[in-house]
């Protein structure tokens, strides 16, 4: 039976069973000849039905120790007892003869014919042989095959003759075996004699493949040609026999036949799906003894007759739908049982159905057989013998009597032989039993040896006797391609963060790939065009030019053959180099060749793939990712799969309205469509059968039996086609007689084809594809055309075009110099090397090779002539990728486009047809890039077609698109000339008419703004489109249909039916040659399946042939061996797939730019003013301070951070603010944050990173050391007290054991006691002295913590400060960080609570290693003093070059280099507070001095000891360095700000400390709660807030100072006088610090009129007579602030504030705490 499971056939095992079988019955001296088939010794057929595909192969050695068949333990055997008196010695018969080789070699022996001396295996014996004679029919050939089963044999030594079992000659011979004897095991070498007359040992016995078997033969006695070989013979009658039981009571002798026996075939199809389907699902199994029992053989029997009685005369069996049958008839006769197991509860009822017995079978097989007359024949009654049954066969064939008959069904007791009698039946299922290979292989055959050439002459001698404007099209990337290449990206993100680590994005800073397409030239160019045009590598990098040339784009793309090695070899060893970037191989067209290399031959090709692909140095290359993409994912989708089904990407289905989702203007038409064509019944369908093709094909079958079919059918359609170009041209006398000799389909084909050139000006016109798979057909094919061609004078119409995939697309010149007018190409040197470029000219191309290999075909195709592909393959992907050669999209306004009538062309519907079957040239510079196209791609239409405007209908170019292609034509400028030059030699258009009743789309795109030119000439298709279709055109009218489909008349049966599930029969088929259904138990695909649940069905019942390049990739104790880093795309077929992963490429080329880019703060200094004082303190090169010239420089008062924009200035008596102000229109901070100027800098070598990053070098940083265990660290108690904490608190540090050596412990107890400071005089190159504080919150995954590459290795100690609350989620994603952990009371806190604390815990630390110095004799003053304060966003540090040709540059340095300059300053004990500028863009604003006084932010090196009175707030939560700088400056000690250095500082949406959501205590009341409400009068009833009080008095002074200083707003003269800090009074109002400390450091306040008095909690050191050194306006405000009501009046009486300020019982105030909140008080007063 025919179908996709051939190609393991034994051709010659019939003539050794024929002949063997009756010689042994004619020598049989037995009174019952023994049973023939029992006989039997066949090869075991590999069946996946018992263990899905993992039984032995024929080249198994069975030659194993223990002898058995199975896996079975071997049996326990008990040797008979010797009779009494007999020899038992060993090497000695129980006669007492010797039979040892090494006594008997001279001897001489008599042995009788047909037998052979044997050396036998004793297990007692090994160093010696024993000596007999066997019959040689018991004993294999060298192939090992032909051995009869059983054994005959005669002992050599006492000349006993006749034993018929090895059992008992064993025992004659003494081996003396504990296990049960076997011939294959014992027998073990041939015996011979040499020169010198001697026995000797010769060669092994070639035991090989000895089970028994169920066997199927299939096999065809042909008498009358004995010449010929077994494919051209098997036309009289095909046997397919089942013998199901190989028992010895047989079925008597094979009758006498005569004739070559040589062409007999040995099937194994119908034993597979007999023994398949007796094998229960395991869910039946489970249950131990079960209700449910397989079909019994006979009621299989019966079935397969009632199967071959429905079929038609011209149809073929088919083992799939056996199977079906089969399967049905099961569920059915056990739907109570099968209900049982899927619900429990229910008894069991037992089936009434009575079985069958083999009584009734061949009684019942014969009246089923009765209803089709003659069409099947059953033997079974009469018949008692096989032999029998065999014998009355043949007689009724040589005697003419099955004529009429189909399959002749002989039944004996438990064995069914289908004999297929019809010519028809017999030459389909005898051509299934070639593999692909093979078949073309034998037509080749038949083809060189002249077999073919009466059928060639038989043939032969029948039927003898003005230019519109074409405007250019730019196509986008369609928004469904968009979406997938996002899917991709999306897929390749989740392997990124998956905990797997198996691709680490963020160590990659390019992206490379390589496209493998099979060996098709015409595939290979063709995907070089796509790569040329798309603009992929412009925009991954790789060419500065605009434009990829030929060879270029060629480095990217290779062809799968021998030279793909070296190619791979290069890209493994590239990515072994470049760690930094990611390859993508992308395996285009990837169901082609999935052969195990272990199969590969170096002529075949085949296993290249595996070979490449699945080698260890790119499965194992962290670096390498590969991407395949089909159409037909079916054969990579078994059980033992190498690709995640969570990694596979399918298209948007438009059976599930994904498409819908996409806005798509375009509708894809496929084998599903075209379907749906062949079911309206309103018009020709689309995909049809030539009836009349058919029948000639035929008849010519019957007449040339010994011919290959396609050899047949090809010579026959050509014959067609050259009798119709005779008849279409009209240059035949009598032409109007050949229509007889060729077929309407033809014709009409011809037809179109001269016609559509001959009336159209330009002589546009369609393709023709006619698909010849065999090489040589395909050439013969050629050269009959165009030798019909040259006599009929039509070598100027059209073309035709021989498409071999091994060679470049060859056509004449004046076809190609006919395209490069249409297309307008100047470059002389340009060719046609894709089918693409062909659009609309008139030609036959015949594509031939065993299957097609994505090549792409233009929208000019009319015909897709399929009338000679093979029938014999019935696989699903080898079916649709056939016909997906006409798949189309078209628009979505045009419903199907149904075929009106054969020839016409009054479908106009504008469509757009893609041009790849896995290959799609419709790329574009995605959603922002647009290209102006040159003059030279515009194409002439014909000429009197133009009515309406150029640019109508579907073009899609943005409108600098369509500017610049009306400008070309016009008067090309010389860029564009240029430009012309650079892309003519390789664009290539697509023709496309206009209707027109279309409108221009115009698609926005915001890529104008980005860029205005593209780097390519295509990521789209050009097409030319006349203005209106001219009615003489027919290309132009005609464009937009999908071109018809002819098939043979067996495929168009069997793709028009439909199963039971509603689908297309050719989905049930087996998807693949190379794989196998696990189970006939399965169910069928269901209608309703998506993409991914059709993946999973495949992945559960098909499993891979030992040929398939997966069956290797079965790992035990594992359910998977996915490849972690693989990725499947798939998609019908010229869907426009290439298209998507070429725009994948881009983005995902573009994210990883985006990975290693990071949004930095730029903002430009603020508030410098325009009067400098021109003083030039320290040569700008100067490397370091100096403390006396610092003391000499003004302190600059005024706030240049552009984040502190929108607070309240710093009075300064120097400075002016600029007459506009400083803001116009106020803002909120939060909203200023949000604002704030960015720009996108690539990070350095010396950047800071967050948790998403984790290169190899950061792995022992981060906490992979293989010293210490992961996350292995050990929480220390601080005790710590300070005055201002008011009480004694506890710290916390979280100190892994590999950091352990920054601190000292008491010894012994491993007490935490300090952390280790080194001495000022310490110096190392790779150290740095300073520890690094970084208090954080809300940032464990966002926060820059990982300062490996920022301290370019150096050795440093870094901890970060973190919240209680926060500690368990930091050490989960920083296990190998310091970490200080802050009291639990500071959780509430502010950032100058962490500040506080920090800086106070670093002095008492210092005491403490001062202390531990002392005692240990050192000196104490020598401990390094200085610690850093860093803001855990700071990424990137920069230095300023002033050497730099162009004035002063900035470029990147690490981290390292900054401290380790700051760190040696030879003064720096002078300085109190250190930093860095912030980065802009505009580099240093304001003045050229390497050094400055004044406010410094972010990173800051602090002197502890110096600083050691001055605190920071710990109840602040904004503005507090601020507040901090001012009163360090007052307390004398020097600030200074290395201008040279720039910190860049990333912008972090997530976390911070300034994310302080304020909101009510009554959290189930959602409400919005304004600045107003942050405060509220003493003792009344008011919605309490939960927020800090020291927050909301913060942000209420921000919001409303305006109205709480009404004097102050907007006058920088009469600044509020703040007195001992800062506090944000909004930017209406400047604020002047003074500090009431006794020898501080003030501004001159001499004539200063002050708009108001600020005291916030006012200590001792404020005295009344401290504020009468002050003056004030009239009118002036007051804010008094204190912890209660009780301090606040203190304060007020204390001061004498009565007496120069008026008080009211309204002007005090408290934040709108609850009591036990702690509110802060303030009262208001007016200055007298």
């Amino acid at each position: 039976m025919g179908n996709s499971y051939a190609g393991q056939l034994r051709t010659t095992r019939f003539e050794e069973v024929l002949h063997n079988s009756i010689e042994a019955s004619l020598r049989s001296n037995t009174v019952i000849p023994r049973p023939v088939f029992s006989q039997l010794y066949l090869e075991t057929e590999q069946s996946l039905a018992h263990d899905g595909g993992l039984s032995r192969t024929e080249n198994d050695d069975e030659d194993d120790e223990d002898g058995s068949e199975t896996n079975s333990p071997p049996i326990p055997y008990q040797m008979k007892p010797p009779p009494d008196g007999c020899c038992t010695t060993d090497g000695f018969c129980q006669a007492g003869r010797d039979l040892r080789l090494s006594s008997m070699t001279s001897d001489s022996l008599d042995v009788p014919p047909g037998f052979l001396l044997v050396g036998i295996k004793s297990p007692s014996l090994p160093e010696t042989l024993l000596v007999c004679a066997v019959d040689r029919r018991f004993l294999p050939d060298e192939r090992g095959r032909h051995a009869l089963l059983g054994f005959s044999g005669n002992c050599t030594g006492c000349g006993e003759k006749g034993f018929r079992y090895f059992t008992e000659f064993s025992n004659h011979i003494n081996l003396k075996l504990s296990t049960q004897p076997k011939k294959q095991k014992h027998l073990k070498y041939h015996l011979y004699r040499n020169n010198q007359g001697a026995l000797v040992k010769g060669a092994p016995i070639c035991w090989r493949g000895h089970g028994k078997s169920i066997v199927s033969i299939a096999f065809t006695p042909t008498g009358k040609c004995p010449e010929h070989s077994m494919a051209s013979g098997c036309h009289h009658v095909f046997i397919s026999c089942i013998c199901l039981h190989l028992i010895d009571t047989g079925h008597g002798s094979l009758p006498q036949l005569t004739g070559n026996v040589s062409e007999v075939l040995v099937s194994s199809l119908l034993q597979s799906c007999y023994l398949s389907s007796q094998v229960l699902p395991r869910v039946y199994q489970h249950y131990g003894p079960s209700p449910i029992q397989p079909l019994s053989t006979e009621m299989q029997i019966l079935l397969t007759v009632y199967y071959l009685v429905q079929l038609g005369p011209d149809q073929v069996p088919l083992i799939e739908d056996l199977e079906q049958i089969f399967m049905r008839s099961w569920r059915e006769s056990h739907l109570s049982e099968i209900r049982q197991y899927q619900q429990p509860q229910t008894p069991a009822t037992q089936g009434s159905q009575q079985p069958l017995t083999p009584s009734q079978l061949p009684w019942l097989a014969q009246l089923a057989a009765s209803s089709c007359g003659e069409g099947v024949v059953v033997l079974g009654e009469q018949i008692r013998s096989l032999a029998q049954g065999l014998e009355q066969t043949f007689s009724r064939l040589m005697e003419g009597r099955l004529k009429n008959t189909n399959y002749v069904v002989i039944i004996v007791t438990a064995c069914i032989f289908v004999c297929a009698a019809g010519k028809h039946q017999c030459r389909a299922l005898a051509e299934t039993m070639y593999s692909p290979c093979e078949g073309l292989k034998e037509i080749n055959h038949q083809l060189s040896t002249g077999v073919a050439q009466e059928l060639i002459h038989f043939c032969n001698s029948l039927g003898q006797g003005d230019n519109d404007k074409y405007s250019v099209e730019w196509r986008e990337v369609r928004s469904i391609q968009l979406a997938v290449a996002r899917k991709l990206l999306s897929h390749v993100c989740a392997i990124a963060d998956s905990s797997t680590q198996n691709l680490d994005l963020g160590s990659f800073d390019r992206v490379s790939f390589l496209i493998l397409v099979p060996p098709s030239e015409v595939t290979f160019q063709q995907t070089v065009l796509h790569v040329r045009s798309s603009g992929v590598l412009q925009e991954l990098g790789t060419l500065d030019q605009e434009c990829a040339s030929q060879r270029e784009a060629e480095h990217y793309v290779v062809k799968m053959d021998q030279s793909a090695q070296a190619q791979i070899d290069n890209l493994i060893q590239e990515a072994q180099s470049n760690t930094y970037t990611l390859y993508i191989l992308v395996h285009d067209h990837a169901h082609w060749d999935i052969s195990s290399a272990s199969y590969n031959t170096s002529d075949s090709g085949s296993g290249l793939v595996d070979q490449l692909l699945n080698s260890r140095r790119v499965r194992d290359a962290p670096n390498i990712l590969i991407l395949h993409v089909t159409s037909f994912p079916f054969a990579l989708q078994t059980q033992y799969t190498r690709i995640s089904p969570y990694n596979e990407i399918h298209w948007p289905s438009a059976f599930s309205n994904d498409v819908d989702l996409y806005h798509e203007k375009t509708r894809y038409f496929g084998v599903s469509e075209l379907l749906e064509s062949t079911r309206s019944g309103s018009s020709l369908p689309l995909m049809r059968h030539d009836s009349s093709f058919e029948s000639m094909a035929s008849a010519l079958e019957e007449r040339f039996p010994k011919l290959h079919s396609a050899v047949i059918r090809t010579t026959v359609l050509i014959q067609h086609y050259c009798v119709a170009l005779m008849a279409a041209s009209g240059r035949i006398s009598g032409s109007h007689n050949l229509h007889k000799h060729t077929s309407v389909e033809t014709l009409e084909i011809v037809q179109s084809l001269l016609t559509a050139a001959q009336q159209c000006p330009a002589r546009h016109g369609h393709m023709v594809l006619l698909r010849i798979p065999s090489l040589a057909l395909a050439a013969w094919a050629h050269r009959r055309l165009s030798k019909v061609r040259r006599q009929l004078g039509l070598e100027e119409s059209f073309e035709i075009i021989l498409g071999n995939p091994n060679q470049p697309l060859n056509i004449g010149q004046t076809f190609t110099d006919q395209i490069k007018t249409w297309q307008q190409i100047q470059d002389s040197e340009w060719i046609p090397r894709t089918y693409l470029e062909l659009e609309a000219l008139p030609c036959i191309l015949i594509l031939s090779g065993a299957e097609p290999l994505g090549e792409s075909l233009p929208r000019s195709l009319k015909y897709c002539d399929l009338r000679v592909i093979s029938c014999s393959y019935l696989q699903r992907t080898t079916l649709e990728q056939e016909l997906g050669l006409a798949a189309y999209l078209v628009k979505e306004e045009s419903r199907p486009p149904h075929d009106p009538g054969p020839g016409s062309d009054l479908l106009e519907s504008d469509a757009e047809k893609l041009s790849s079957t896995d290959n799609e040239e419709e790329e574009e510079g995605q959603e922002n890039e647009d290209s102006p196209l040159s003059s030279s791609q515009q194409l002439q239409s014909c000429p009197d077609s133009g009515a309406l405007d150029p640019l109508s209908a579907q073009s899609s170019t943005s409108p600098n698109v369509q500017k610049g292609t009306v400008d070309t034509m016009q008067a090309p400028s010389q860029s564009q000339a240029q430009f012309q030059s650079q892309t003519s030699s390789q664009s290539f258009a697509h023709p496309q008419p206009t209707p027109h009743h279309q409108t221009q789309p115009q698609v926005p795109s915001f890529s104008q703004s980005r860029r205005q030119h593209s780097k390519s000439t295509s990521s789209g298709s050009l097409s030319p489109r006349s203005s209106s279709p001219h009615l003489s055109c027919s290309w132009a009218r005609g464009v937009s249909r999908p071109p018809s489909v002819l098939l043979p008349r067996a495929l168009c049966d069997i793709i028009m039916a439909s199963d039971s599930s509603g689908l297309p029969r050719c989905t049930s088929f087996l998807p693949h040659m190379s794989v196998a259904w696990a189970s006939s138990f399965r169910p069928l695909l269901s209608k309703m399946m998506t993409c991914t649940e059709q993946s999973l069905y495949y992945r559960q019942w098909t499993a891979p042939r030992s040929h398939h390049m997966d069956s290797s990739n079965r790992t035990e104790g594992r359910s998977d061996n996915f490849h972690p880093r693989r990725l499947l795309l798939s998609g019908p077929p010229q869907v426009g797939k290439t298209g998507a992963y070429l725009h994948f490429l881009g983005i995902l080329s573009r994210m990883l730019i985006r990975l290693m880019e990071v949004d930095i703060y730029d903002e430009e200094d603020v508030n410098y003013s325009a009067q400098a004082d021109g003083v030039q303190y320290h040569p700008p090169n100067a490397s370091w301070p100096n403390p006396d010239i610092m003391k000499t420089m003004p302190f600059d008062y005024t706030l240049h951070d552009p984040k502190y924009d929108d607070i309240s200035a710093v009075y300064c008596p120097g400075y002016r603010p600029s007459v506009e102000g400083k803001h116009r229109n106020p803002v909120r901070q939060e909203d200023v944050y949000l604002r704030r100027r960015t720009s996108r800098i690539k990070l350095s070598k010396y950047a800071a990173y967050n948790t998403y990053h984790h290169c190899e070098q950061c792995h022992q940083y981060l906490g992979f050391n293989p010293r210490y265990q992961m996350y292995e660290s050990t929480l220390h108690a601080f005790t710590f007290t300070h005055l201002l904490l008011g009480e004694e608190i506890q710290l916390y540090f979280i100190i892994p054991k590999s950091k352990e050596h920054y601190f000292s412990f008491s010894q012994p107890g491993g007490q935490l006691e300090s952390m280790r400071l080194p001495l000022i005089s310490d110096w190392s190159p790779d150290c740095i002295k300073s520890p690094i504080f970084t208090p954080t919150t809300g940032r464990h995954e966002h926060g820059l913590f990982n300062l490996y590459h920022a301290m370019d290795g150096a050795s440093h100690l870094h901890i970060l400060v973190v919240k209680e609350y926060e500690m368990a989620v930091y050490k989960k994603y920083w296990p190998n960080h310091i970490m200080l952990v802050l009291p639990t009371v500071f959780n509430g806190t502010g950032i100058g609570a962490a500040h506080f604390l920090i800086k106070e815990l670093s002095y008492h630390n210092l005491e403490l290693e001062r202390s531990r110095r002392l005692e240990g004799g050192g000196p104490a003053v020598d401990v390094w003093p200085f610690i850093i304060l860093a803001d855990d966003s700071c990424v990137m540090f920069n230095t300023v070059d002033l050497d730099a040709r162009n004035g002063p540059t900035e470029h990147a340095v690490s981290l390292k280099q900054v401290l380790q300059h700051m760190e040696a300053c030879p003064d720096l004990a002078n300085y109190g507070l250190c930093g860095i500028r912030k980065w802009s863009s505009r580099g240093l604003t304001g003045q050229g001095e390497p050094f400055s006084r004044g406010h410094l932010h972010d990173f800051l090196l602090l002197n502890v000891d110096r600083s050691q009175n001055i605190q920071y707030d710990q109840n602040r939560f904004t503005c507090h360095d601020v507040d901090f700088t001012l009163r360090l400056h007052s307390a004398g000690l020097l600030v200074c700000r290395f201008n040279s250095f720039s910190v860049m500082k990333k912008q972090i949406a997530i976390g911070g400390y300034k994310t302080f959501i304020i909101k009510t205590k009554m959290t189930d009341v959602p409400t919005s709660v304004g600045p107003s409400q942050y405060i509220c009068a003493p003792d009344s009833k008011h919605l309490f807030l939960a927020t800090p009080a020291q927050l909301l008095l913060e942000k209420y002074l921000q919001h409303t100072s305006q109205k709480l200083f009404p004097l102050s707003t907007k006058n920088y003269a009469h600044p509020v006088l703040s007195v001992d800090c800062y506090l944000n009074l909004g930017p209406e109002v400047t604020v002047c610090f003074v500090s009431s400390r006794p020898h501080s450091v003030n501004i001159s306040t001499t004539g200063l009129l002050f708009s108001g008095l600020l005291l916030c909690f006012a200590d001792t050191f404020v005295t009344a007579g401290f504020l009468k050194k002050f003056t004030f306006l009239k009118g002036a405000t007051l804010c008094v602030i204190s912890a209660d009501r009780s301090s606040l009046r203190q304060t007020v009486g204390r001061l004498e504030l009565e007496e120069e300020w008026r008080f009211r019982l309204s002007d005090e105030f408290q934040t709108a705490n609850a009591k036990e909140d702690r509110p802060l008080f303030f009262l208001t007063g007016k200055h007298i």
